[in-house]
């Protein structure tokens, strides 16, 4: 029955590493499990649990169901299994309530299994933050249990008294009620007592209740509801993640200033709390074992990576930190152990996981075990070049047996002469050497049997060679050859096989050092680029303003559409040479002087109609169309900066468009005035007018004020600074010129 379930279920969190860990997929199943018997339900939790083992909220409701039947054999594993990893307080009342269940009918023996119970929760969670009600329940039951003799009830007092004492020194979200309550206690008990008990107490608990604040600042920017699930890198992950780094670090500092062994467990109760929600993240393993191997505990850090591996049992990362951990505390054979683990059966071992493990033999059993096993790692089938040329820099650097690691890279030539990084390599071992025959040699092997479109690198580490240490004439010969070998791949290696500037910088540098400045350089670069595509075809575009093809080559750049993706150049074809004219006459409509298409696809001309104008004020919002009926006319790419900005702050365009309802028409009416731009009341009170807080006529009588028009705008933005300089030349010699706008040329007296 319950397999059929299982089966039929269409939802499963186990189609797929991507859908195991749905969210989604994972609340559907415990939705689906409340409304089973507990029989049936069974496969589903099972299966919940194995994916998020860490789930309190998924083992709560497990429980619960178990709890619901009367099955406490079963309730009793299930809490056996999953409390020490799930250290959140609600799983844990849980737990309480079914052994007061259990134990209320034993008496006497029953009331020690509950205390016991009590205690054993309050040394797992007495710490979290929302443990106040846990604490407030143990001493009301203790205060509940009753005493027969004299003695019972000064061992009862006391209890209480030590629980109040641990309870106001923790920073929860009850501690003030837990203060009072405590006040309260020792007040009812003695008054003379409680004087001198209260007094040494207050300073621990104001330091709790300053901590509290504090923590919850941290505390609640977590989600607690939150599952472990394999980082994606989603905003949300990286944000919960650095809530509990602050957390962390916060519970790092000691804030409550309590002794070392209560600092500790406060934070490795922390560390406990953030692997629940970021089971799957080994930074935060790393630094829990860390924290344990540098606060002396390095059995704590073993039992932490050991938690780890078996969490992320493909992390290479964890495994070498944990073999890292063994070997420098001298467990070379614990160390040894887990680059076994690393290498398994040999047939999957990485080539890293040999250079490794051939690293560690070197260090812990000597030279003649590392060559052991070099022997049999390069008969592996995932052995590569990598563990050819680290075996022998290891040979060379560290055991300085030169010829021992000149035979290794021997060796490997046969298996790895289709590799340019192994030729390199082994190129730059015998340059250590001084063997500059040798190394001549080798590039002519690689180079012979190597395909032109894997010998770029090799051909440039060539050159490069005999530009350090060999003579001009077999310079320039290595040079055209690598030519003459690269042009074959390329679509113009024609031109790839001329002389060029480039050559003579590339022949007389050195590290940085350059034979010229950095500007020549990037110039020299560029003109490399466009000598290699000056040959490809340009398809051809007659510009829509009627531009020649002149203008498709001002700068000698191909069209976009046949540039290589590496490069990319603006489309230069359309551009037109800006030539500003001045035309007199009265001021004309907006953009009747602009060639250019329009929002709509029409073209408007210099001589275009004011009806196809009209057309594209109509598509566009009310408010948007009359600010563009306000803009001045402009001839060239851009208008003058300051005088659009202008426009914008004295537009009124809200109540512009509430009072008209339709855009003005282009021809018609002076642009607005912006005689008040400098700062006067008239302009501030425009800007700062806010609708919706005067009556209709008000507004009104505000808006006819700020729009008084002196006369029209200038369309020239030199003639604007022209005004502009005779107003200055005016003022310095003693004018009588009255300023108006910088942008209106509003002159009310002589301005020379």
């Amino acid at each position: 029955m319950a397999s059929e379930t299982a089966e039929s279920n269409p939802v499963s969190v186990s189609d797929g590493n991507a859908d195991k860990y749905s969210v989604e997929a994972a609340e559907i199943l415990a939705n689906e499990a409340l409304r089973l018997p507990i029989s049936d339900a069974v496969p589903i939790y099972e299966q919940l649990l194995a994916t998020f083992p860490t789930s309190a909220k998924y083992w709560k409701q497990y429980v619960e169901a178990f709890m619901a039947a009367n099955n406490d054999e079963a309730t009793r594993q299930v809490f056996s299994r999953c409390l020490l990893n799930c250290l959140q307080v609600p799983l844990w009342r849980c737990y309480i309530r079914f052994i007061r269940k259990v134990n209320d009918k034993k008496g006497i023996e029953g009331q020690e299994e509950t205390k016991k119970a009590y205690e054993f929760m309050l040394s797992y969670v007495g710490a979290d933050i929302a443990s106040g009600p846990v604490w407030m329940e143990y001493i009301a039951y203790l205060k509940s249990v009753p005493a027969q003799t004299t003695l019972e009830e000064s061992q009862r007092m006391t209890a209480i008294r030590k629980t109040y004492q641990r309870a106001i020194v923790m920073p929860t979200h009850h501690v003030e009620q837990l203060w009072r309550d405590y006040e309260n206690f020792e007040n009812s008990v003695s008054r003379a007592l409680a004087k001198g008990l209260l007094a040494e107490y207050q300073p621990k608990y104001n330091s709790a209740r300053a901590v509290y604040r504090e923590r919850k600042k941290y505390v609640d920017e977590i989600d607690w509801n939150m599952l472990a699930v394999p980082p994606s890198g989603s905003s949300k992950e990286e944000m919960q993640w650095t809530a509990w780094k602050r957390l962390l670090s916060f519970e790092k500092g000691n804030p409550q200033r309590i002794d070392n062994a209560s600092a500790n467990k406060r934070i490795a109760f922390a560390y406990e709390q953030c692997l629940m929600y970021l089971y799957h993240y080994p930074d935060i393993w790393y630094d829990y074992a860390m924290w344990h191997a540098q606060s002396g505990s390095r059995d704590s850090a073993i039992k932490v990576f050991q938690r780890a591996l078996k969490a992320l049992p493909d992390s290479e990362m964890l495994k070498y930190a944990y073999a890292e951990l063994e070997e420098s505390h001298g467990a070379a054979q614990a160390a040894k152990k887990v680059y076994e683990s690393l290498l398994g059966d040999g047939a999957n071992a990485t080539a890293l996981s040999h250079i490794q493990f051939i690293r560690f033999l070197r260090r812990t059993e000597g030279v003649e075990a590392a060559r052991r096993y070099f022997l049999d790692a390069r008969k592996s089938p995932n052995c590569t070049y990598h563990v050819y040329v680290a075996y022998a820099m290891m040979a060379f650097c560290l055991d300085k047996d030169a010829k021992l690691a000149h035979n290794i890279f021997e060796a490997g030539l046969k298996r790895f002469m289709h590799e340019p990084s192994y030729i390199l390599e082994y190129a730059d071992f015998l340059c250590r050497l001084n063997d500059d025959r040798n190394t001549r040699a080798l590039f002519e092997r690689a180079l012979s049997s190597l395909p032109p479109d894997e010998s770029v690198e090799v051909w440039k580490r060539f050159v490069q060679f005999e530009q350090m240490y060999g003579d001009l004439s077999s310079m320039l010969k290595v040079e055209q050859r690598r030519k003459e070998a690269l042009s074959q791949t390329g679509e113009n290696g024609e031109s790839t096989l001329e002389s060029s500037l480039q050559d003579v910088v590339s022949r007389y540098s050195f590290l940085d050092l350059r034979p010229c400045s950095s500007k020549d350089f990037d110039h020299l670069a560029r003109q490399e680029w466009l000598s290699r595509n000056v040959n490809k075809k340009v398809e051809s575009s007659v510009p829509a303003n009627g531009a020649g093809s002149a203008d498709q080559s001002i700068s000698g750049i191909p069209n976009n559409s046949n540039i290589s993706g590496k490069v990319v150049h603006p489309e230069v074809s359309r551009m037109v040479t800006h030539g500003p004219r001045q035309q007199p006459g009265p001021h004309v409509s907006v953009l009747s002087g602009v060639s250019s298409t329009l929002p709509n696809g029409t073209s408007a001309d210099s001589g275009g109609t004011t009806s196809a104008i009209n057309d594209v004020l109509k598509v566009l919002p009310p408010s948007l169309a009359t600010f563009v009926a306000n803009l001045p006319a402009v001839e060239g790419p851009s208008p003058d900066v300051d005088f659009v900005i202008s426009i914008c702050l004295q537009s009124n365009i809200t109540s512009a468009s509430r009072k008209s309802g339709t855009p003005q028409q282009l021809s018609a009416g002076p642009a607005p005035s912006t005689s008040d731009l400098s700062g006067s009341s008239k302009f501030k009170q425009t800007r700062d007018r806010q609708p919706g807080k005067r009556k209709d006529s008000e507004r009104q009588d505000d808006d006819d004020t700020s729009t008084v028009q002196s006369q029209p705008l200038p369309r020239d933005a030199f003639k604007i600074r022209q005004l502009q300089k005779s107003r200055a030349t005016s003022s310095r010699t003693g004018g009588s010129a009255s300023y108006g706008s910088g942008f209106s040329g509003d002159l009310s007296g002589s301005s020379g």
